[in-house]
């Protein structure tokens, strides 16, 4: 058996909040985590709207039902999430995925000069970092939030790309996945990139918080 690839076109869906317009003051890509949808999660953003910021909310380009079948079948549940990657085929669920987000940008901003947030929760943490270090994206603000950087990233080139950029890390003081040990190896991850990101934490769980958006856009 031999394993064979090809490559073909692919459309994909992504979503936006806001108008972007002359009067836009910032443009935020945020990046959801496992099994969420972007349609759903761009609405935790809609404090922003207010505020002349315009937001884009991509999609992981692999989709599932969330339960199994017995469950689906008992209950009568079709819920679907999305996923930017799994172990299988990672390298190129990453190289598409990073194609994906770069032609957004490129189709979204290309020609003009807003500041620029980049936002990843959870899974998308991860998503978000690969994604400026590979694309080509001029960021200023990047914040993970309830998620850390790869471990397997090129941190010489993370060095070079957050350098002078704010990073912002972003956890609930209740949140199930940040465990110590995350903690912990989030400040190694920083530590071996030089940086010294800004904490914020909020009363609650794996979940947006308003306030603290509003605080990151120094609102």
């Amino acid at each position: 058996m031999k394993e064979q690839q090809i490559q073909f076109n692919l459309t994909a869906r992504y979503y936006t909040l806001g108008t972007l317009s002359p009067q836009t003051k910032q443009v935020w890509f945020v990046i959801h985590g496992y099994g969420q949808l972007a349609q759903y999660f761009i609405k935790k953003f809609k404090i922003l709207e207010a505020h002349n910021i315009y937001v884009i909310a991509p999609e992981g380009l692999s989709r599932f039902y969330l339960e199994d079948i017995p469950t689906r079948v008992a209950g009568g549940s079709n819920r679907v999430g999305a996923t930017w990657m799994t172990r299988e085929n990672r390298e190129m669920d990453i190289k598409n995925y990073i194609s994906y987000l770069q032609t957004i940008y490129d189709h979204e901003l290309a020609e003009r000069n807003i500041p620029i947030t980049v936002l990843g929760f959870s899974q998308g943490a991860a998503t978000a970092t690969r994604w400026v270090l590979h694309g080509k994206v001029p960021f200023d603000r990047f914040v993970l939030w309830a998620g850390i950087f790869p471990p397997d990233m090129n941190f010489d080139a993370g060095k070079e790309i957050f350098k002078k950029k704010k990073i912002i890390t972003v956890f609930g003081d209740e949140d199930p996945f940040i465990t110590p040990e995350r903690v912990a190896e989030l400040e190694l991850l920083s530590t071996k990139l030089g940086l010294a990101p800004e904490k914020i934490t909020f009363v609650g769980k794996h979940e947006m918080n308003d306030d603290v958006l509003l605080r990151v856009a120094q609102l």
